[in-house]
């Protein structure tokens, strides 16, 4: 499986409705991310992204990704630890947040990540006191696909791409644009 591309992650309070457009648009990778945890909700996710054949991926929660057949599971900091996450996974995805600290994604990767995060590349209205990561971290040889997050739109995210961006991971300008389904497939064709 290539991890490139259009990395949407569900809005909150999500609507199955707009998820499906991004899904229409064109998504390389689907994040289910709540506060709290909802068994029901993230089953219906992971069937829709089943239905247009997009792996989706658990925020925090290796076992609700398990119990819910999710493709896997991205971990931040404080979301517990990647090597048991790997080992609880199996061949799943696992992603990682890695912010601003390359020696982070290093240790990640070590422990068996299959993506690293960094962000927030720009100042994102999702997390506004988020820490701010230099392009230059894409340009990093970490062996696995490398993703940016926070802030990212149409305008800023071509520099991301050249920068050595593998996925975009996109919410408010994705979830939020009058045409969904159009302005995935416009990030989507940024990669062709």
């Amino acid at each position: 499986m290539t991890l490139r591309g259009l990395y949407a992650v569900t809005p909150d309070p999500s609507g199955f409705e707009k998820i499906e457009q991004a899904l229409e648009g064109g998504v390389a990778l689907l994040q289910y991310r709540r506060k709290h945890r909802d068994v029901a909700e993230a089953r219906e996710i992971v069937a829709l992204g089943h239905r247009y054949g997009v792996p989706v991926i658990v925020n925090d929660d290796v076992e609700l990704a398990l119990e819910v057949g999710a493709a896997g599971a991205h971990l931040g900091r404080d979301d517990g630890d990647l090597v048991a996450a790997r080992a609880r996974l199996g061949k799943g995805i696992l992603g990682a947040s890695c912010y601003d600290d390359l020696e982070m994604a290093k240790a990640a990767v070590r422990a068996g990540a299959d993506y690293i995060a960094f962000g927030s590349v720009f100042a994102s209205p999702t997390k506004p006191a988020a820490v701010r990561a230099p392009l230059s971290l894409f340009s990093s040889h970490l062996g696995v696909p490398l993703c940016a997050i926070g802030g990212i739109t149409l305008a800023n995210a071509r520099q991301l791409i050249a920068a050595g961006a593998d996925l975009l991971a996109v919410i408010t300008d994705l979830f939020e644009a009058p045409d969904i389904a159009q302005r995935a497939a416009e990030y989507r064709r940024l990669f062709t």
